[in-house]
């Protein structure tokens, strides 16, 4: 029964996200631990991974080390931008976890408004989970988003990521796709 109940909260979460994509991609200029700022639209052209994460989440761990092999597999293709969110982190904790864990990929901070845009947060849908992350089209509008459940743990531990790519760069269509 709990299983069941566990199950269907977290199909509950994959649905609501749906309305989040579609749509052309929020802007924005966010600042990493070296106050160099990053800019989607730099990246036009490519594919743009926006993850927002905490440096203190196990599943964020592991999903950063799956963002850095998309990087290296899909080099000049794909750009991963990944998000975090003060007080949680600063510059010290971004810089420990970006060493620990060998990210090559900015980590920028977002004071919260980046976020909200994205996951059009509001009074009535005041919070989000992480990670949670968004696939950006080379002409900027958000094809996919994903947040951490049991229904789609593949792609943040696994290889499921690679056929969504796959497919936007022209590949074959991946598989059972769940948002």
């Amino acid at each position: 029964m709990r299983l069941f109940l566990a199950v269907l909260i977290a199909a509950g979460s994959l649905f609501a996200a749906g309305d989040l994509s579609g749509r052309r991609a929020p802007g924005f200029s966010l600042p990493d631990a070296t106050a160099r700022y990053h800019d989607p639209q730099d990246y036009r052209g490519r594919i743009v991974i926006v993850d927002f994460m905490s440096t203190s989440c196990p599943h964020c761990s592991t999903f950063s080390k799956i963002l850095e092999k998309v990087k290296a597999k899909y080099a000049g293709k794909v750009a991963v931008l990944m998000v975090v969110n003060p007080p949680a982190d600063n510059q010290s904790t971004v810089t420990r976890y970006a060493a620990a864990h060998k990210i090559t990929s900015p980590i920028l901070f977002d004071c919260g408004q980046v976020a909200a845009s994205y996951l059009k947060i509001t009074p009535q849908n005041p919070g989000f989970d992480i990670p949670h992350f968004f696939v950006i089209d080379q002409q900027g509008m958000i094809r996919h988003n994903y947040g951490y459940s049991l229904l789609n743990k593949d792609i943040f531990e696994g290889n499921g990521i690679f056929p969504i790519i796959d497919s936007m760069l022209g590949g074959a269509a991946p598989a059972g796709k769940k948002k």
